[in-house]
């Protein structure tokens, strides 16, 4: 299409990155505009009935037009854009949208991991989350090929899961936690990801400085570790 399109984004919104990732792999150009979800805009609120990122706008001339949701935006660009990343199959694509929730119930698991207030509800998060991984480590067990999710082909299940396990860079930094351990094939996809253009190009270079005080700021079971380890820092560097 020659729409001129626009990704209305926010720094560390992962459901942001799914679309970004989607748009770059289908090598479709757009411009990006930041906003500040705890002060929107008014133009923001205006065109956003859920108060949410992403939205892409869409001008035709002087037709203007906005999606919200990433889900219908990834599915409005497998229908409007070259390069589709999704399976010809009916049924194949039906799974591939059934992965992409999962994913989305992962990213919901994750928010409630960071947001634990004490040990005994991280403890039971992290474990939710192992199991979780554990069926995906199971459905990349009965692919044939490798790297991504659908064999030699990216999809957009991987450009779910890329923002998903972008997490853990930042969580392996704080603590190890175990969450992926004993998950081989999770492990070298998510590997695959961290080297993919499309997924890297998703954020900015400070997203792990800014993921790291956002974590830092929850006041969380998280926030308290992360704040422990600054403050030991400094007395291991003097000792």
């Amino acid at each position: 299409m020659s729409a001129r399109l626009t990704l209305i984004s926010h720094h560390l919104c992962p459901y942001v990155q799914r679309a970004a990732i989607a748009l770059a792999e289908k090598g479709v150009p757009f411009e990006r505009i930041y906003v500040d979800l705890a002060d929107k805009p008014a133009w923001f609120k205006a065109i956003s009935p859920l108060g949410k990122v992403p939205l892409l706008l869409i001008r035709n001339g002087d037709d203007e037009e906005t999606i919200f949701e990433s889900a219908v935006i990834l599915e409005f660009l497998e229908e409007t854009e070259a390069n589709p990343l999704h399976p010809t199959d009916p049924l194949m694509r039906a799974r591939h949208r059934a992965w992409i929730e999962f994913g989305s119930a992962i990213l919901n698991a994750i928010g409630r991991l960071y947001s634990a207030t004490d040990e005994a509800a991280f403890a039971k998060e992290s474990n939710g989350l192992s199991e979780m991984f554990e069926r995906v480590e199971a459905i990349l067990a009965t692919r044939s090929s490798r790297p991504w999710f659908a064999g030699d082909r990216f999809s957009l299940v991987d450009a779910v899961y890329g923002p998903v396990f972008r997490y853990f860079d930042i969580f392996d930094r704080i603590g190890d936690f175990g969450i992926l351990d004993g998950k081989p094939l999770v492990q070298a996809w998510r590997a695959a990801l961290s080297e993919r253009q499309s997924v890297k190009d998703a954020v900015g270079a400070d997203y792990p400085r800014r993921l790291h005080a956002f974590l830092r700021a929850k006041g969380s079971y998280l926030s308290n570790i992360i704040r422990q380890q600054a403050t030991a820092a400094p007395q291991a560097r003097s000792a």
